[in-house]
């Protein structure tokens, strides 16, 4: 429950709209190169990892499955998750992925 100051006579409240970001992992296939990132717009993001588009690590290594993500409204939680998520061990990553994507299945397709 969020706490708001009541409105002031004549003055419009305007919500902001929310943005949604995203933390994501990317693999070649189960138990090979991971690369984790953080986005905006996951749709897009992947999109440009499949088409090359994204220079670097994943277009290097033609890492291109999503096989994992997580969305937050809050771009300081995506970014400080996205750290902590690379700072983990190979082993918690796999074990992050496998509780949520056994197979290795690429989600984009849900896109």
């Amino acid at each position: 429950m969020s706490l708001r100051a009541p409105p002031q006579r004549g003055v419009a409240i305007q919500s902001m709209p929310s943005k949604t970001y995203y933390v994501y992992i990317l693999a070649i296939k189960r138990n090979e190169t991971l690369y984790v990132g953080v986005t905006n717009n996951l749709q897009r993001r992947i999109y440009e990892h499949k088409n090359n588009l994204a220079k670097g690590f994943t277009q290097k290594y033609n890492i291109h499955n999503l096989v994992y993500y997580e969305e937050t409204n809050d771009v300081n939680i995506a970014i400080e998750r996205e750290k902590q998520i690379k700072s983990w061990s190979r082993k918690k990553k796999l074990a992050l992925i496998e509780k949520e994507n056994p197979v290795w299945r690429d989600i984009a397709e849900v896109f």
